[in-house]
């Protein structure tokens, strides 16, 4: 606790203590017990058979059945004394106390022992502000592995929303390149050419960039949450990048040059693509600027996406046409329906 206290963004800062009940140890002293001939097992069933009982038969009510466990009174067992003068049965015949046979003490136990995986584990629970999390926790990681050094046997994990988002960032590692490539070979197959289809991606890699800025802007750090949006943006992008390029196309194909059939594609595409805009855009705006409970996993999400739109948007009508007349030639093999109409 007192490394992490010096990381910045570390807030409510806590520990799930294990200590707090007083509990009774009874520990055998081997010597003793030896000298009377007694078994330290001996001395353990004495101790479970006074105080805690152990059942020696069964109650059948009907079909019930209760364990019959019988034990020392009350005012035998109640308090240390009690229990030191429990007597226990030696091999000679002789009946020696408790007390002369074990130490017992009070001593500070565990009021609740935190298990996981059959391992005891104790909890440091903290929060992050003002920071983000990765490298927040990342130079946390450092601090206490060089500054802390844990006897033999302890191990440290760090879990909770930290281990999730490294779960996710691998998975999207993956994730991402597979959808990349899935959205190129559909492209392929819809312009039956790589020109097309690789422009269409030139606009999608331009997309995350209201994105970012929108995440800049409202001082929302980079998450899970807003990584799932920017995948839902790609698929917007790709979609304005077909219906733009696809049109201007098609004026192609009726005999415009590709300056014109560029310049009338933007303006005439601009009402559809602006429609397409405005319903995601309106629909996630409440969650972009939210601030209640469950906010912290949609607001992100909606940011992304509302702002790699409204940028998208200007990016679309803007720099797409523009990248068209630049890659477009005379030698292109526009889609069949297209040529037969230029015919």
């Amino acid at each position: 606790m007192n490394v992490m206290k010096t990381v910045p963004g570390v807030t409510d800062l806590g520990l799930f203590r294990v200590l707090g009940q007083p509990n009774v140890d009874i520990k055998v002293n081997r010597a003793k017990a030896d000298r009377y001939g007694i078994n330290v097992s001996d001395v353990q069933d004495a101790i479970q058979t006074a105080v805690g009982g152990n059942p020696v038969s069964q109650i059948l009510i009907g079909e019930q059945r209760f364990d019959l466990v019988p034990r020392y009174q009350e005012q035998f067992r109640k308090s240390i004394d009690d229990i030191k003068q429990i007597r226990i049965l030696a091999p000679t015949g002789e009946r020696v106390s408790l007390g002369e046979l074990c130490d017992i003490t009070v001593d500070d136990g565990a009021s609740m022992i935190y298990r996981e995986g059959n391992q005891r584990y104790i909890a440091l629970k903290y929060s992050v502000r003002g920071r983000d999390l990765g490298s927040t926790v990342e130079e946390a990681i450092e601090k206490v592995n060089r500054q802390v050094k844990l006897p033999q046997g302890y191990t440290l994990d760090w879990a909770g929303e930290y281990e999730s988002q490294k779960r996710a960032s691998h998975r999207l590692a993956v994730v991402i390149p597979l959808t990349l490539l899935v959205i190129m070979l559909v492209l392929y197959s819809m312009f039956h050419s790589f020109k097309w289809g690789l422009l269409v991606l030139l606009n999608l890699s331009l997309a995350p960039l209201g994105g970012l800025l929108a995440l800049l802007i409202t001082g929302t750090h980079f998450s899970v949450s807003s990584g799932v949006g920017f995948l839902a943006l790609f698929g917007v992008s790709v979609q304005i990048g077909v219906i733009m390029i696809e049109y201007i196309n098609q004026l192609r194909g009726r005999g415009q040059t590709v300056h014109d059939a560029a310049l009338h594609g933007a303006t005439r595409r601009l009402r559809p693509v602006m429609m397409t805009m405005l319903v995601a855009t309106l629909g996630l705006l409440p969650a972009a600027m939210s601030h209640g409970i469950g906010s912290d996993s949609q607001r992100p999400f909606a940011i992304v996406i509302v702002g790699g739109l409204l940028a998208g948007l200007a990016l679309s009508l803007v720099l797409l046409p523009t990248f068209y007349t630049w890659v477009a030639g005379p030698t292109d093999v526009l889609p069949e329906e297209y040529e037969e109409i230029t015919e």
